[in-house]
């Protein structure tokens, strides 16, 4: 009979311990979840259609917040007051943005072709040949006509720039 009471008093210890480090591995885990997601990768909503048709209104987009290095037309997110943008790496500190009457963009005079369907015009605001100034980038959407970008706004500060888009997961529609 002793040995009973024991046997269920060290059985609820156990089940007791079994509980707490099932609690502290699930604060270490959403602990581990919110850096990974706050400070490596970046989980976003597509707001908008000034990325299409690569990036369409509703889409989840996840992005990698530690690259630093970009190259020309990698899509990437950036802040503009407040506000999240998606948008298209074109130019870097100290390349010469030029746009022509045909909607042609010429980086450092040579003409930039790819993805892009719609022209690309100058817009009010902006003196071209345009300079991208130090530690500034030149980006711009792909959805030209409509889209508010630097053409708008100048050239983004390179702190505003929050990381490079590895992956798009398509929500419209669904």
């Amino acid at each position: 009979m002793i040995n009973e009471v024991i046997k269920k008093r060290r059985n609820k210890v156990a089940i007791k311990e079994g509980y707490i480090d099932l609690l502290i591995r699930i604060i270490i885990l959403a602990i581990l979840g919110y850096l990974f997601f706050t400070q490596v990768f970046l989980l976003a909503r597509a707001r908008g259609n000034e990325m299409f048709p690569a990036v369409k209104d509703g889409d989840l987009i996840i992005g990698f917040r530690l690259q630093r290095h970009y190259e020309k037309n990698d899509v990437i997110t950036y802040k503009v007051n407040g506000e999240r943008k998606v948008g298209r790496y074109m130019a870097q500190e100290g390349d010469v943005v030029t746009m022509d009457d045909t909607g042609t963009l010429l980086v450092n005079s040579a003409v930039q072709s790819g993805e892009i369907m719609y022209p690309t015009y100058a817009k009010e605001g902006i003196e071209y040949p345009y300079r991208v100034p130090e530690n500034q980038v030149f980006i711009l959407a792909d959805y030209r006509t409509q889209a508010k970008d630097s053409r708008d706004f100048g050239a983004i500060d390179m702190d505003d720039l929050e990381g490079k888009v590895i992956s798009i997961l398509r929500r419209r529609g669904l």
